[in-house]
């Protein structure tokens, strides 16, 4: 029987460092941003959503490179699993670009930010409640640290934006996404609330992106494996 991530110590999950205690850190953190977003007056709205931004799509890369093929080579049906996680990202993927298009005056603005937050909700849970508990059941804790360390190398020269035609699985999302980061974290250096937990790894990342975006593909590809 599987244990939801969210009822199990940081021990239970691994340590700090597994791949499991840092998943359940990021989603800690959407879930506190999205409250404070929806309590929020207009003025620091719209610098919250800037800090659920990046860290949604910094995250979900992170997943997409090197958790999820993973959950595909440790579980018989990984692929239904991670299918029904990547449909849910394309999702939220679309939902962000519309937001980016319409702008905060535009009427549907509100509405397409709270389809967002509730898709992030329900990812939230269809991870940490069957997804994750079933990848814990199979990997020791070894295995969820290498894990860890792969998923975190991905995390910090991810996209920070969204790109929907961007692929949802590797090798196409790190060569065509990782390019589009140094540009993502660029812009994010540009707007307001600086202060964001992302900013310095958008500074850091941002300026390796600019730097060498072929060599950071190439590292992420071999911290996806080193994960195996």
């Amino acid at each position: 029987m599987t244990v939801s991530l969210a009822g199990q110590t940081v021990a239970e999950l691994g340590g700090a460092r597994s791949v499991l205690a840092r998943q359940r850190r990021d989603h800690t953190t959407l879930a506190r941003l999205m409250t404070d977003y929806r309590d929020a007056g207009d003025g620091p709205r719209e610098q919250l959503l800037d800090q659920i931004r990046q860290l949604v799509f910094s995250h979900a890369f992170a997943e997409e490179t090197v958790l999820w093929p993973a959950v595909r080579r440790l579980l018989p049906d990984g692929e239904e699993l991670t299918a029904r996680v990547e449909t849910e990202h394309q999702q939220i993927n679309e939902l962000f670009a519309d937001i980016d298009r319409l702008g905060p005056l535009d009427p549907e603005h509100d509405s397409r930010v709270e389809r967002a937050f509730q898709l992030i909700d329900e990812d939230i849970r269809d991870e940490e409640d069957e997804l994750l508990p079933r990848l814990q059941a199979v990997a020791g804790r070894r295995r969820l640290v290498r894990l860890g360390r792969a998923w975190e190398a991905s995390r910090l020269t991810a996209p920070t934006r969204p790109h929907p035609g961007v692929p949802r699985r590797p090798p196409g999302n790190v060569t065509r996404g990782v390019p589009l980061s140094a540009y993502d974290r660029t812009r994010d250096l540009l707007t307001p609330g600086r202060d964001s937990p992302m900013w310095k790894a958008a500074l850091t990342a941002g300026a390796a992106g600019v730097a060498g975006t072929v060599w950071t593909a190439r590292r992420m590809l071999r911290a996806r494996r080193a994960g195996r």
